[in-house]
């Protein structure tokens, strides 16, 4: 029996996924369709388990999941919603500051922690490489057959994407990947969230392209541009996952003004506290052009991404890559082959998540009572607002004790806010961590 007309969900028992990943799919389903309007009131978690007969932890999952990923959200005392989440505020811009001196410990947003566990397992992929037979010329442009074969069946596992192994195209990185699918668009600017990653404004800009800058997580006018970039997941350094009503309404705006939107999912399974947010790519093949990086999960040396494409696009990069012969080293191809076979990365990425959860807490603990904390942490680092003042001497005094804690606002450009963004991956061991959040929240409570 459905729950209610307004949400008829049909689960299969007999189905290997989850029952909870089953309703969350369907809930999303009707939310992307129009079926479930914004503002819509659902059933409690308690009266929709008892009307599909499932425990109630298989619907609070269900609800915590969307609530995470923004097409849900929790009013307090009136029950949960369709949402329609509100975009967030820029502030006037400032002066940056100096770049980190050699020396420093930086507490980075982009060293994966990987457990020494598991080395055996990286160790013998390399032991493989060296005594596999390597091509006698140059290799396929798109990428090693076989590799993107296993990334294609992943990315339909654990990222909602699903494509054959021929629509998937290796890169040497996320920057590479966006410098590719540059090259396949039409002239014109690009869409950048700001505060954002600035590699990627600069490998706009590297192009010959204007970089519009627009507020991070806000849906833009994309009239008179060829593409935006955005991290959606998990946007870099806000943190924030971009609301399921912003999301739809993106798109909405790529295909009026008949441009792409580049998705950086670059640590999505990095998520703790729920499931992975699933990609962007999911809801429009045709209008996403999706990159993914080992840079977060296995090692940002291994210079190694994919590429997702419309046929068209990805018709273009293959073509040029095959005069140009522009595609990732073999053997760094053939290495992961083997991690992502042998289980390695799984491994890897279920001990970070569970290190890095940890070391969240006790980040939120000494930093929480000083400033903003501006979104779920997930991933490897954590964001805080707080005072232009502030900021600045958490920022000196971490210098002064051989840290160096990013500034919000050197990710900024246009909209600047002021905070910091501490990282907590592999750059540092917990006792550095420890002794580098004493410091931080000594000068913070000056």
């Amino acid at each position: 029996m459905p729950p209610s007309p307004a949400l008829v969900v049909t689960l299969d028992r007999r189905s290997a996924r989850p029952l909870g990943t089953q309703l969350a799919d369907q809930v999303r389903a009707r939310i992307t369709s129009a079926s479930l309007a914004a503002g819509t009131r659902l059933p409690s978690s308690r009266a929709l388990a008892a009307d599909l007969g499932v425990a109630r932890s298989v619907t609070e999952q269900a609800y915590a999941q969307l609530v995470a990923e923004g097409w849900l959200e929790g009013r307090h005392g009136s029950g949960t919603f369709v949402s329609a989440a509100p975009p967030l505020a820029s502030t006037p811009p400032t002066r940056r500051t100096a770049p980190a001196e050699p020396g420093l410990l930086r507490l980075s947003t982009g060293t994966p922690w990987i457990d020494p566990r598991h080395a055996a397992l990286w160790r013998r992929a390399w032991r493989e490489v060296s005594t596999a037979r390597p091509p006698a010329g140059y290799d396929d442009p798109r990428g090693l057959p076989a590799l993107r074969a296993a990334l294609a069946e992943r990315l339909a596992h654990v990222r909602g994407v699903v494509c054959d192994p021929d629509e998937v195209l290796l890169t040497a990185g996320t920057t590479d990947g966006l410098r590719h699918a540059l090259g396949a668009l039409p002239a014109g600017p690009v869409a950048v969230e700001d505060p954002g990653y600035r590699a990627a404004a600069v490998t706009v800009a590297a192009t010959g392209r204007g970089v519009r800058d627009v507020p991070a997580l806000e849906v833009p006018d994309l009239a008179g541009t060829v593409a935006a970039y955005v991290t959606p997941a998990h946007q870099h350094p806000l943190g924030r996952t971009m609301p399921a009503a912003h999301r739809v309404a993106l798109l909405a705006s790529a295909r009026r003004a008949g441009a792409v939107v580049i998705e950086d999912d670059y640590d999505s399974e990095l998520r703790y506290d729920v499931a992975p947010v699933p990609a962007l790519a999911g809801l429009d093949r045709e209008r996403v052009v999706y990159l993914g990086t080992a840079s977060k999960s296995v090692a940002p040396s291994m210079r190694l991404g994919w590429l997702v494409a419309p046929a068209g696009i990805r018709e273009r990069i293959a073509h040029q890559r095959a005069i140009t012969h522009d595609s990732p080293p073999w053997p760094v191809q053939r290495a992961l082959l083997a991690l992502l076979r042998d289980g390695y990365v799984d491994k890897v990425v279920r001990s970070a998540r569970r290190v890095y959860a940890d070391r969240a807490g006790r980040v939120v603990d000494a930093l929480a009572p000083y400033g903003e904390l501006t979104g779920p942490v997930a991933g490897m680092y954590a964001t805080f607002v707080m005072p232009r003042e502030q900021a600045l001497a958490a920022h000196e005094a971490g210098r002064a004790a051989g840290y160096d804690v990013p500034l919000l606002a050197d990710q900024c450009r246009t909209h600047v806010r002021h905070g910091l963004v501490v990282g907590f991956g592999g750059s540092l061991d917990d006792g550095q961590l420890d002794h580098a959040l004493a410091v931080l929240a000594r000068a913070l409570r000056g």
